[in-house]
C-alpha cells in the first residue's frame, strides 16, 4: 500500500516541510500530514497482506529484500544529496551508512536463505515409552504480525525507513508499516519509493509495506495502539521509548515494543594502559567523541580510570583535543538545544568540573562538543551524571583504587557497550570487572572505541534497561530477526497438514533441524 507523502499544497498540510539541518529553515514544498485514518488503512492493509506474505517461500522472500536493496542503490546521488540537507551529515558519511543499509537488507536475504531462523525442532512418536508414550512433536518459529517501525533521528539511511528494524521484520516474514522522523521526510519519501516499487515488482501484496509522516506525537500513538499491529521497533530517546512501551502495554492485547533507547557507553582505562599510551589514547578518544557531532548511539559519554600520573596524561591531552573541536552541524535545532541543556546540567553538577569546550560555531544548529570530571564519590552521589547527553559530551570519573572503580560499575545503569583499554599488565583487573560488565552491557570491546557496530552474524547491539527494552535481544545483525518471530509446536499433525519445512519429505532441503535433540544439517 502506498501512502502519499510527497510534498502537497494542501491547507492542512502547508506546515509541515523539510528543514535544512544547517541553517534550521524549512525548505521545499509541504508534505502530507497522515491522520488517524491513514493510520487504520495502512494497518488494515498490512493485516490483509499478512498471511499472504508469511506464506512466500524463501527464495522469493530472499529475492525481494535484494530488490530493496537494488531500488535503494538505482535512487543514485538524490538520496544522498537530499539526506546530506536534511540531517548536516557530510557526504563521506551517508553514502558509508547507504552502503551499510544496503548491505544489512542482503545479509537478511542470505539468513532467510538459510533458514536457520526457522528454529526447527521434531521430536518423533515414541509409542512404546514407558510409562506413557510420547506424542510426535514439530515446532517451528513464525512471524509475529504487522510491524510499526520508528525511523531514527541519526541514521536516515540505517535505522529508518529501510533500516534494520525493517529489513529484520521483512525477513521474518511480517508486513511493515514504517513512520518516518519528521527530521528528513524527503529521504524518508524517496526510500518508501524505492520499497513500494520492489514490493510491486516482486508481486507481493500492496500492503507489505507503508510509510506513514507527520510531525508529531499523535501519528506514532495511533501507529502503537492499532489493533493490527503485533510489535514495534523503535530507536530514539529514552523518553520516546517509555511512552510507546507504556501505550503498548496498555492495550486491550499487550504487544512488545522493542526500543533502543539510552546509553552512555562506559569507556574503562586501565592502569597500565595508561602509563604506555595515555597521549594516543586521548586523541583516538576525542576522534570518537566528536564523530558525528556525537550523535551516535554508542558515544563514549563516560571514561572511568584510577587516579595516577597516567590518568593526568590523558586528561591533559582530551582537554587539549577537545578545546580545538570544530563545532559541527546536529541534526535538528531541538536536537542541537537539548545537548545544550544537558551540557549545562552535567557542568553544574555538584563537584564536577568543566575541563574543555569545543570551539564556538555560528549558528543555533551547531554543537560545540563538552569535556567534563568527577570523582567517583560525586559520580555515586549524583545519578544525573550517568545520564545520557546526546551529542559530543562526555565526562572522566577518576576513581581512587579498584574498589572504587567496582563501585561505580556496579552501580551504572544498562548500556549498550563497555570498552576495556589494556596492556598484558591489566589482565587481573579486566578478569576482575568482566563479570560486571557481562550483566551490564550488551557489547564488551577491548582496545577500540564502541563508534562502529559491525552488521554481522556475532554483533549484540542491545542491553539491559535502559539501552533497550528488551535485554535479549539486539537491533542489528541477523539475530534481530528474533525479535519478530515466535514458536509454534505441531502435536500429532497428519503430514499432510503440517508446514512444508516439518514434513518428513522435507529433509535434505538444507534447514538445519534438531531432530529428538540431535543437530542435523537438514
Amino acid at each position: 500500500m502506498t501512502v502519499d507523502a510527497r510534498p502537497s499544497d494542501s491547507v492542512e498540510s502547508s506546515g509541515f516541510r523539510s528543514v535544512t539541518a544547517a541553517t534550521g529553515q524549512p525548505e521545499g514544498g509541504a508534505f502530507a500530514v497522515h491522520g488517524p485514518a491513514d493510520v487504520a488503512a495502512a494497518c488494515a492493509a498490512a493485516e490483509a497482506a499478512f498471511d499472504v506474505y508469511r506464506a512466500t517461500d524463501r527464495e522469493t522472500r530472499a529475492a525481494f529484500l535484494e530488490r530493496i536493496a537494488d531500488e535503494v542503490v538505482a535512487i543514485g546521488d538524490d538520496l544522498i544529496v537530499a539526506a546530506m540537507r536534511e540531517s548536516g551529515l557530510p557526504r563521506a558519511r551517508l553514502e558509508g551508512e547507504r552502503g551499510r543499509t544496503v548491505g544489512q537488507l542482503r545479509l537478511f536475504a542470505n539468513v532467510v536463505r538459510a533458514g536457520q531462523w526457522l528454529g526447527l525442532r521434531i521430536d518423533p512418536a515414541l509409542p512404546e515409552r514407558q510409562p506413557l508414550p510420547r506424542p510426535d512433536l514439530r515446532m517451528r518459529m513464525i512471524p509475529l504480525g504487522p510491524v510499526a517501525v520508528f525511523g531514527a533521528s541519526n541514521f536516515p539511511l540505517a535505522f529508518s525507513t529501510a533500516g534494520g528494524d525493517t529489513a529484520s521484520a521483512l525477513a521474518a516474514g511480517c508486513p511493515v508499516v514504517v513512520k518516518g522522523h519528521p527530521a528528513h521526510p524527503e529521504t524518508g519519501a524517496l526510500v518508501a519509493a524505492a520499497i513500494s516499487r520492489a514490493v510491486a515488482a516482486s508481486g507481493l501484496p500492496a500492503g507489505v509495506f507503508a510509510h506513514l509522516v507527520g510531525p508529531g506525537n499523535d501519528l506514532g500513538a495511533a501507529l502503537v495502539q492499532d489493533p493490527n499491529i503485533a510489535a514495534v521497533g523503535f530507536t530514539g530517546s529514552r523518553g520516546g521509548g517509555l511512552a510507546l512501551m507504556k501505550l503498548a502495554q496498555a492495550r486491550p492485547v499487550p504487544i512488545p515494543v522493542y526500543a533502543e533507547m539510552s546509553s552512555i557507553n562506559p569507556v574503562l582505562l586501565l592502569p597500565e594502559a595508561l602509563k604506555a599510551r595515555g597521549a594516543a589514547l586521548a586523541a583516538a578518544y576525542v576522534g570518537s567523541l566528536t564523530m558525528g557531532a556525537g550523535q551516535f548511539c554508542t558515544n563514549p559519554g563516560l571514561v572511568l580510570a584510577i587516579d595516577g600520573e597516567g590518568l593526568d596524561a590523558f586528561v591533559t591531552a582530551a582537554t587539549g583535543g577537545v578545546g580545538e573541536a570544530d563545532a559541527q552541524v546536529m541534526l535538528t535545532t531541538g536536537i542541537q538545544a537539548a545537548y545544550e541543556k544537558g551540557a549545562a546540567a552535567l557542568a553544574g553538577g555538584a563537584g564536577v568540573e568543566t575541563l574543555a569546550r569545543g570551539k564556538a560555531g555560528n549558528g543555533s544548529t551547531q554543537g560545540q562538543a563538552a569535556l567534563f570530571q568527577t570523582t567517583a564519590e560525586a559520580f555515586l552521589a549524583d545519578k544525573a551524571l550517568g545520564h545520557e547527553v546526546f551529542g559530543a559530551s562526555s565526562i572522566i570519573v577518576r576513581c581512587r583504587d579498584e574498589a572504587e572503580l567496582r563501585s561505580v560499575l556496579a552501580g551504572l545503569e544498562g548500556q549498550l557497550t563497555a570498552t576495556l583499554h589494556m596492556d598484558d599488565g591489566d589482565a587481573a583487573v579486566a578478569s576482575c570487572v568482566l563479570p560486571l560488565l557481562e550483566r551490564k552491557v550488551g557489547r564488551i570491546l577491548a582496545n577500540g572505541w564502541p563508534t562502529g557496530v559491525e552488521v554481522c552474524h556475532a554483533m549484540v547491539h542491545g542491553g539491559p534497561f535502559p539501552a533497550t527494552s528488551d535485554a535479549r535481544t539486539t537491533s542489528v545483525g541477523s539475530l534481530a530477526i528474533d525479535r519478530f518471530l515466535r514458536p509454534v509446536s505441531y502435536q500429532n499433525l497428519a503430514g499432510a497438514l503440517l508446514p512444508a519445512e516439518l514434513r518428513d519429505d522435507a529433509r535434505g532441503d538444507g534447514v538445519p533441524r534438531l531432530v529428538d535433540g540431535v543437530l542435523s544439517a537438514n
